[in-house]
């Protein structure tokens, strides 16, 4: 009897230290009221105030400071990119308005953040599948961070692209609201459905083609899938690339694509490349290995990105078929001095995971290394269809009707990695959040170009040396 006493206990032992080994969630219903309650904390009409409260706030300091481990001599480049507009001013200073929005209110839940979330890195690309998608596209600055800083940015930036392109305050108000309007009814959606739901959804051009409102935005659509699927390696290899004593090579475009013709530059390239192949699954490393590298050469790109160290690599196969790789310099995130270190040691590795993770699908080549001086680098195909949609000349209803379409991409991005139930509480059915966004956005928007004003006057000074490209 003693024994079976015994037994008796062992096994509710057993049974309870079972129990304490199964996570324990909390319900949707609880997450919906603990966000509901950080209302009182951070009031949503607290989210539309910009002041700088930082009294020193020189943003050409800033952007110095962002240019210390950059090539110095394309950062004339980069400040000549920015100058064009407030709008390229704003895409170049991700680093600014990380310092900016670091003094905003957030109610303390973070998710894998973009950290450069303008809408020009919105856009197509292919998925492994080949099939048409449109995402988010640029990573260099993903680190988790508060989820408000993701959406201000985009939002912000659909109010300065409305004034760059003549339209009116209200309109460019408008678009921003509507951002803000699709980024909370679409993360509503999707915190009502499970884990492998929100994973598996995607937004495809074939769906943006059909949902179309009319036939000549169907149309537009239609043009815009094809022009992307026609940015593939095979269209842009013949237009950077000659025969020199019977050996494909990248052909030289200084400043912008040149050759760092010495033994030691390609020795690294090499180098780089088995340790980028050992960041691939086994799978993709047969598919790799069907590729020999024959030339490197590096390539200045973007404007944010400008100064960072970038190199494309061409390979073929036994059959000539041509596969460039994109391997480009991760640096610390912007976001880092406000919102904590990344885990992962290797600043291209950070980017690979946030990718991966705010992405619906992503580069089969995608991957990491680290290179020459303790270089970080991330690894992507080139081109792969990968667009964005033009906003220049855009009317204030097409502007309008894209935020929405980049705020419920951005919600799907939030809630694979976040609580997108306790958001959901917070921001509520109502529009008081989406308001709030809108009067942001515009003083944000004047914010940029008092900042353009500056950066104009410092190149005037002297204070910056700045190249204009030739259009």
């Amino acid at each position: 009897m003693a024994a079976s006493k015994k037994t008796t206990h062992m096994a509710k032992g057993k049974a309870t230290k079972a129990a304490a080994a199964v996570p324990q969630f909390r319900s949707r219903e609880e997450r919906l009221n603990a966000g509901k309650l950080l209302r009182d904390r951070v009031p949503r009409s607290s989210h539309a105030a910009w002041t700088t409260k930082d009294k020193r706030r020189d943003p050409i300091a800033i952007l110095e400071k962002s240019n210390k481990d950059r090539l110095q001599e394309l950062v004339p480049i980069r400040y000549g990119r920015m100058l064009r507009s407030p709008f390229t001013f704003l895409r170049g200073s991700a680093a600014l308005m990380a310092h900016d929005l670091a003094s905003t209110p957030d109610i303390g839940v973070q998710v894998q953040a973009c950290g450069d979330c303008h809408l020009l890195n919105f856009g197509l690309f292919a998925t492994p599948e080949r099939n048409l998608v449109f995402d988010l596209n640029d990573f260099d600055e993903t680190l988790p961070a508060p989820w408000e800083w993701d959406i201000k940015r985009l939002a912000a930036s659909f109010a300065v692209a409305g004034r760059d392109n003549g339209l009116s305050d209200d309109q460019a108000r408008e678009a921003a609201v509507a951002c803000a309007r699709a980024y909370r009814e679409n993360l509503h959606e999707y915190s009502r459905k499970n884990p492998l739901e929100v994973w598996y959804s995607r937004l495809d051009m074939d769906t943006l083609i059909e949902l179309a409102p009319d036939e000549k935005i169907k149309k537009s659509r239609q043009q815009l899938a094809d022009k992307a699927r026609a940015r593939v390696v095979e269209n842009v290899f013949p237009k950077i690339t000659e025969q020199v004593a019977g050996y494909p090579r990248i052909v030289d475009q200084p400043p912008i694509l040149y050759h760092v013709d010495t033994p030691r530059f390609l020795e690294t390239a090499h180098r780089a490349m088995a340790d980028y192949r050992s960041t691939l699954s086994d799978e993709r490393r047969v598919l790799l290995d069907r590729y020999r590298l024959v030339d490197v050469a590096m390539k200045v790109v973007g404007i944010g990105s400008v100064g960072t160290r970038c190199f494309i690599g061409l390979l073929f196969s036994e059959e000539n078929h041509p596969l460039i790789l994109q391997f480009k310099e991760s640096c610390r995130s912007v976001l880092e001095p406000y919102a904590g270190k990344s885990q992962y040691t290797n600043q291209g590795q950070r980017v690979v995971m946030g990718q991966r993770l705010m992405q619906s699908s992503s580069d089969i080549f995608l991957g990491w290394t680290r290179g020459q001086g303790g270089h970080d680098y991330f690894v992507r195909q080139m081109r792969d269809m990968k667009m964005s949609v033009p906003i220049e000349g855009v009317s204030a209803t097409r502007l309008k009707r894209y935020a929405g379409v980049c705020g419920i991409t951005l919600a799907r991005a939030h809630a694979k990695s976040g609580d997108s139930a306790t958001i959901t509480g917070y921001l509520g059915n109502g529009d008081s959040f989406d308001e709030a966004l809108g009067d942001f956005s515009l003083a944000y928007a004047d914010q940029t170009e008092q900042d353009h004003a500056a950066l104009v006057k410092a190149v005037k000074s002297g204070r910056l040396e700045v190249l204009i490209e030739e259009e």
